[in-house]
C-alpha cells in the first residue's frame, strides 16, 4: 500500500529538520558553554533589564548595554580577580607543602600524642605510623600540585578563553535585548498547544531562576563568609578556601564544613586552640546558618528543587560538563520537572493548564 505523498513529504521534512539541527549543534559545539553562561546571566539579571526597559522604554539597545556593563563590573571583573588570587594562593600552598613548611601529618601526630589507644589499635592491624605520615605528606603535596596546576591553567588567558568570553558577552547583549522575542519565537515553533507552551516556559523560568539563586547565590555568599572568616583568623589562602567552600556549598549533602572542620582540627592540633574554637563557632553560627536563613528568602516556597535532586543533578552535571555542570545539571533537572509537571496537569485537566 503506497503512502500518501503528503505523509512522505512531512516525514522527509522532519528528518531534514533533525539533521540540520544536529549539524548546527555540532557546528557550535565549542561555543555551547558561552551560550549557556550567557543564558544564565540573562536569566539572573532579567529583573534589572526589565527595570531598564521601564526607565528607557524607547531605547532597548541602550538598556541592554547598560545591563551588560553592570554585569561586567558586578560579576565578570570580580570573578577574574578571584581566579587570579586563587591561582596565586594555590601555587604558594603547593610550594610550602613541597618545602615542608606545612606539616600535613600534624593532626595525626596530635591524635597520637593525646590518644595512645590510636597507636595500639594501628599496631594490632599491622599498620606502621611512619608509613601513614609519609602517605599523608605525599598525598598533601600531590593535592597541592593538582590544585595549583589547575588553578594556574584556569587563570591563564588564552586566545580561546578570550574568544569565548567575547562570544558570551556578544550573545548576552542580544539575549537581554531580544530575550522575550526569542522565547516567543521558540514557543511558537514548538509543536505544542500555546497555553501549554506558555505554562511550560513560565514554569521552567520560575524553577530555573529559583534553583540558580538557591545554589549559585547562596554558594557565593557562603564562600564569601568562609573566606572572610579565614582572613579574620589570619589563616593561609583565605580566597582559595573561600572559593572551595563556595563550590562545596552547591552540594546540599556536604558543604563548607568539609573545609572549616578540618581547618579547625588542624589549628587545635598545631596549638592554636583559641583560633580553632573560634573557627568552629563562626563556621557553625555564621557560615552554617546562611543557607537556612537565605534560601527561603531567595528561593521561596515550593519553587526550587529538592536538595537530593540538586545533589544528584549537580554531581551528574559535573561528570558530564565539568565545572559548568554545577549549574547545567540543576537547570536540566528543572526542565525535567517542568515538563513532567505540565504533563501531570495535562492528564488531570486536558483542556486547561494552570
Amino acid at each position: 500500500m503506497a503512502l500518501p505523498v503528503q505523509t512522505v513529504d512531512r516525514a522527509f521534512f522532519f528528518l531534514l529538520l533533525i539533521a540540520v539541527t544536529l549539524a548546527f549543534l555540532g557546528l557550535i559545539t565549542d561555543f555551547l558553554k558561552p551560550v549557556f553562561w550567557a543564558l544564565v546571566l540573562a536569566l539572573l539579571f532579567q529583573p534589572l533589564q526589565r527595570y531598564m526597559l521601564r526607565t528607557i522604554p524607547d531605547r532597548p539597545s541602550l538598556g541592554a548595554a547598560l545591563t551588560l556593563i553592570t554585569i561586567v563590573f558586578l560579576v565578570l571583573i570580580p570573578v577574574f580577580l578571584v581566579v587570579v588570587a586563587v591561582a596565586r594562593e594555590a601555587a604558594e600552598i603547593a610550594r610550602d607543602l613541597e618545602q615542608g613548611n606545612i606539616r600535613a601529618a600534624a593532626v595525626f601526630d596530635w591524635l597520637q600524642a593525646r590518644i595512645p589507644a590510636v597507636t595500639s589499635l594501628l599496631d594490632r592491624f599491622g599498620v606502621e605510623l611512619s608509613q601513614i605520615r609519609q602517605g599523608l605528606s605525599t598525598a598533601a603535596v600531590a593535592a597541592g600540585r593538582w590544585v595549583a596546576t589547575n588553578a594556574v591553567t584556569i587563570g591563564q588567558g588564552t586566545v580561546m578563553f578570550f574568544l569565548q568570553l567575547f562570544v558570551m558577552l556578544y550573545l548576552l547583549f542580544f539575549f537581554l535585548r531580544d530575550g522575550v522575542v526569542i522565547i516567543q519565537r521558540i514557543r511558537h515553533a514548538l509543536p505544542l498547544d500555546d497555553a501549554l507552551a506558555r505554562h511550560l516556559a513560565g514554569r521552567f523560568a520560575i524553577v530555573s531562576r529559583a534553583t540558580l539563586k538557591g545554589t549559585f547565590l547562596i554558594g557565593a555568599i557562603q564562600g564569601f563568609m568562609g573566606g572572610v572568616t579565614f582572613w579574620l583568623l589570619d589563616l593561609r589562602a583565605p580566597i582559595l578556601w573561600g572559593v572551595v567552600m563556595g563550590l562545596l556549598a552547591l552540594l546540599p549533602a556536604v558543604g563548607p564544613p568539609l573545609v572549616w572542620i578540618p581547618a579547625a582540627v588542624w589549628l587545635i592540633a598545631t596549638g592554636a586552640l583559641v583560633k580553632g574554637l573560634v573557627l568552629v563557632v563562626l563556621g557553625t553560627v555564621i557560615i552554617g546558618l546562611v543557607d537556612n536563613l537565605l534560601r527561603p528568602i531567595l528561593v521561596g516556597r515550593d519553587a526550587g528543587l529538592p536538595d537530593y535532586i540538586i545533589l544528584l543533578s549537580t554531581l551528574g552535571g559535573i561528570s558530564m560538563f565539568g565545572l559548568s555542570g554545577v549549574l547545567i545539571g540543576p537547570i536540566i533537572a528543572a526542565l525535567f520537572f517542568s515538563v513532567w509537571h505540565s504533563f501531570e496537569n495535562q492528564r488531570t485537566s486536558p483542556e486547561t493548564v494552570t
